[in-house]
């Protein structure tokens, strides 16, 4: 039966970069084969399914061959099978959305791209109408 470590097979299935990024990712917890967490020593086999956690998605694939080295990318659909739930694209695309709103603890200041981002939203938000029921209330001082 054909298999493989699991870190090359996520290097060599260009899931990660390089291998010792994907031996971190194991490391670190981010990989589980059927619910459990594994080591990057791990072997696996055909028909395995790989969790991959990349924040906020987690991405699920299905082994189709156990390979250690690395193959082009349009020769991809023969080694894996994307079986990844479409509430984890959609999970993707909300965080795509508002990427710059919910900025990491500790990133630092925004960039200027990403200031100007924030002044268009704040200002896109300071546009809309607030509605309560059928009414439409002016929160402005009116005296």
């Amino acid at each position: 039966m054909e298999q493989a470590r699991i870190d090359k097979w996520l290097w060599a299935a260009r899931i990660f970069k390089t291998r010792s990024i994907a031996a971190a990712a194991c490391k670190r917890g981010q990989v589980s084969v059927g619910g459990a967490q594994v080591k990057p020593s791990r072997m696996v086999k055909v028909g395995d399914v790989i969790d991959v956690r990349k924040p906020p998605v987690t991405y699920s694939f299905r082994i189709l061959q156990a390979i250690e080295h690395r193959v082009g990318a349009k020769l991809i659909p023969e080694i894996l099978e994307n079986v990844t739930a479409p509430e984890q694209y959609e999970l993707l695309e909300m965080n795509r959305i508002s990427g710059f709103v919910d900025r990491a603890r500790g990133t630092g200041r925004p960039t200027k791209k990403e200031r100007r981002a924030l002044d268009d939203f704040g200002a896109q938000a300071a546009d809309i109408p607030i509605f309560f029921g059928d009414f439409d209330f002016d929160l402005g001082d009116e005296e």
